[in-house]
């Protein structure tokens, strides 16, 4: 009877021993959020959840019409500023230049008129046959008669000479501004064709097809990279034994045997510490995050979220 009580109480006190030198955790995959660049409905999925993607493969499409709209005007607003630049480029046509030369002419003969009818009023004026009235009408109707030649002046030098630098320039910037904002529109039509950043399994598709689901929800989840790794919690009592790049055995709930895992990372800060990854003494000591990347073919199939527990006290 006593070898028997001893016998229990030696195995009692490895069990509470690994027990409580176990790292708790769950298995987890990198997880991307795929989000929504426009609240538009869904016209389109390509995929279902479980699905093995590559980078760059539709998942789902979202309604291009307004985009497409979008973009109509952009090609709009475009098309005018181009013509805008190239009229300035191109100069004055030689007919707009014609018809500024005889409006011209015929406003200088309008000044030689008014000048005439002004000298022959200030002539009867000086005789005193007319009101001085009617000289200040006639010099009124000639100085009207030279700010339009002078007008028209203006302008025939202008057509002739042709547009100044300064405004090819703002036209030449608003034809860079327009094909800006038709690259924009453009972009925003593509990405309403939802692609996989990344290799990956598709996990969740929170959405249905007619759904509007909001600007920047993600539309589909996928898990990638090349195995899981468990997320683990470290006691600070036994932060100092880890290193980087260290092996340990890992066993994920409901296998068979543990897999062998490497750390790829400690975190330096404690962490906030999920309730399950408390155990006796450690519920009162800080704890750090640390990653363990699982190895072998047979665990590319684990799925994400199980509970595993790590052992890292190896010889």
């Amino acid at each position: 009877m006593r070898t028997v009580v001893l016998t229990f109480a030696v195995l009692l006190l490895v069990g509470c021993r690994s027990e409580s030198t176990a790292l708790l955790g769950t298995l987890e995959w990198d997880r991307i959020g795929v989000a929504a660049e426009a609240s538009e409905p869904i016209i389109a999925i390509d995929v279902v959840e479980g699905q093995k993607v590559s980078a760059g493969t539709a998942l789902l499409h979202l309604d291009p019409r307004r985009a497409d709209a979008r973009i109509a005007q952009a090609n709009a607003q475009l098309q005018g500023v181009e013509a805008a630049l190239a009229e300035l480029e191109a100069g004055t046509r030689s007919e707009t230049i014609a018809t500024a030369r005889a409006n011209l002419a015929s406003a200088q003969a309008s000044v030689g008129n008014a000048k005439k009818e002004r000298d022959r009023i200030a002539a009867i004026r000086a005789r005193g046959l007319v009101a001085q009235v009617a000289l200040d009408n006639a010099q009124t109707v000639l100085a009207t008669a030279n700010a339009n030649a002078a007008a028209l002046r203006a302008q025939l030098d202008e057509q002739v000479n042709g547009a100044r630098s300064q405004t090819i320039d703002q036209a030449q910037a608003s034809v860079a501004a327009a094909r800006a904002e038709q690259d924009a529109a453009q972009l925003n039509r593509q990405r309403l064709d939802v692609v996989a950043p990344r290799d990956g399994r598709v996990d969740a598709l929170p959405f249905k097809l007619g759904d509007q689901p909001p600007q920047g929800a993600t539309v589909v989840s996928l898990l990638s990279g090349a195995a899981p790794y468990a997320r683990i919690f470290v006691p600070s009592s036994r932060r100092a034994a880890l290193v980087d790049g260290m092996t340990c055995k890992v066993l994920v709930q409901g296998a068979d045997a543990p897999y062998t895992a490497t750390l790829r990372s400690l975190r330096s800060d404690p962490a906030f510490t999920p309730y399950y990854a408390l155990t006796g003494d450690d519920a009162s000591r800080l704890v750090y995050r640390a990653e363990l990347v699982l190895q072998g073919d047979k665990a590319r199939a684990l799925p994400a979220g199980l509970p595993v527990q790590a052992d890292c006290d190896l010889p």
